[in-house]
């Protein structure tokens, strides 16, 4: 099982409670936060799988921290969905411009919020599965190099998602060796986390380019 991390940013906190209530009971981690700075703050740890949030909020909006996003290579892939009350047509216009995969406006249904939040996750998966696909064969050579044989194998397996859990058993390893690769992937990688890993490796088809 592949566990998906959100953020969720706005100011509402009836909001925040409630469907992060409800996206948890579908299966989801939800990080919820109440302003921009927050999820600053939050991002400067975490690399989350999707990031839904709101434009109007107190101090900074929520097009001030997606031109964040965008202006950072290390966030600048996560998709994210604006849950807003600004339904206007040329609000959709910017939302759509700033590179949102989906535009809700509040009140909004739980259940179709849901099934646009799957098959925002899904068109990525397509898309990961695909650079994995696309870069192989450049980056091959380089991390063979960089990596012992058993670390460029458990790494191949994380990069698709995989836990430690089913890498252990697809590679008749114990699962307290595999978490020991996988912290030094982390380390040489100069990840934080398994998310970031991903969103390094991808960095121009290479993230050694950017990890040295």
């Amino acid at each position: 099982m592949i566990y998906q991390n959100f953020l969720l940013v706005d100011d509402d906190d009836s909001l925040r409670k409630s469907l992060g209530l409800y996206l948890h009971d579908h299966g989801f981690n939800v990080k919820s936060v109440h302003n921009v700075d927050n999820a600053k703050s939050y991002l400067e740890l975490y690399c989350p799988n999707l990031i839904i949030l709101d434009i109007m909020m107190p101090d900074l909006d929520g097009y001030q921290l997606i031109q964040f996003l965008k202006s950072n290579i290390k966030y600048s892939k996560i998709p994210f969905i604006f849950l807003t009350a600004k339904g206007m047509t040329q609000d959709r216009i910017v939302g759509y411009d700033l590179g949102c995969h989906a535009y809700i406006t509040k009140p909004f249904d739980m259940q179709e919020l849901l099934a646009i939040i799957k098959s925002v996750l899904n068109n990525s998966s397509n898309w990961l599965q695909q650079q994995l696909l696309n870069a192989s064969s450049i980056n091959d050579k380089l991390l063979s190099n960089k990596f012992t044989v058993r670390e460029y194998s458990i790494l191949q397996l994380v990069l698709k998602g995989m836990t430690n859990k089913a890498i252990a058993k697809s590679l008749t390893l114990s699962l307290r060796n595999v978490e020991k690769y996988v912290s030094r992937l982390l380390v040489k990688t100069h990840s934080r986390n398994r998310t970031e890993l991903v969103h390094r490796f991808f960095l121009k088809n290479n993230y050694i380019e950017q990890g040295e």
